[in-house]
């Protein structure tokens, strides 16, 4: 679909009723892919925002596209319905329904073009963290309030991360989610 299926809610706003598409079934819609086509321009410090919202939450960053990043495929990260709306149609008797809204935006003011590999990272990040955690536990020993662990503890921590991911490919895979 083109942004004719939106209905523009102001020079920089655009707005897109799930219930007419999809109903209540709007959080099976989990990704989007959004691009900017050849005739369309976008001055390079602005970007194509993509927000969700689920009936009576706020919307959510999702992603954006801009002049250097002209396609995406966003994760569509629908938030818990409730709580109050942030932004209504014109026509504020309309019932209460999911929304995935475009905007034009300062490219600076994004805190990223994509919101889900991010939180992948994060994951990851994580996941990586609580490795390294129980890694050392199992070395710990306590000296009053504090835990002591061996000073070559990272080192060999690191050493069989590595062998591990050596000897089995899908060891780092099962850290991605």
């Amino acid at each position: 679909m083109d942004i004719s299926s939106f209905t523009q809610i102001d020079t920089f706003h655009w707005i897109l009723d799930m219930n007419t598409f999809v109903g209540e079934a709007y959080d099976q819609i989990r990704e989007m892919c959004i691009f900017l086509l050849n005739n369309f321009t976008l001055p390079p410090d602005k970007a194509l925002a993509v927000y969700v919202q689920s009936p009576g939450s706020p919307f959510v960053f999702c992603g954006a596209v801009t002049l250097q990043r002209p396609s995406a495929v966003l994760s569509l990260l629908w938030p818990e319905p409730g709580g109050q709306m942030l932004l209504t149609a014109p026509d504020a008797s309309a019932p209460l329904s999911a929304k995935i809204g475009v905007s034009l935006e300062d490219l600076a003011a994004l805190p990223s073009l994509d919101v889900a590999a991010e939180k992948k990272i994060e994951r990851l990040a994580l996941k990586v963290g609580e490795n390294l955690f129980n890694f050392m536990q199992s070395f710990c020993g306590v000296d009053g309030s504090k835990l002591v662990v061996p000073m070559d503890i990272l080192d060999r921590w690191f050493k069989k991360f590595q062998e591990k991911a050596k000897r089995d490919p899908e060891y780092l895979k099962g850290f991605a989610l």
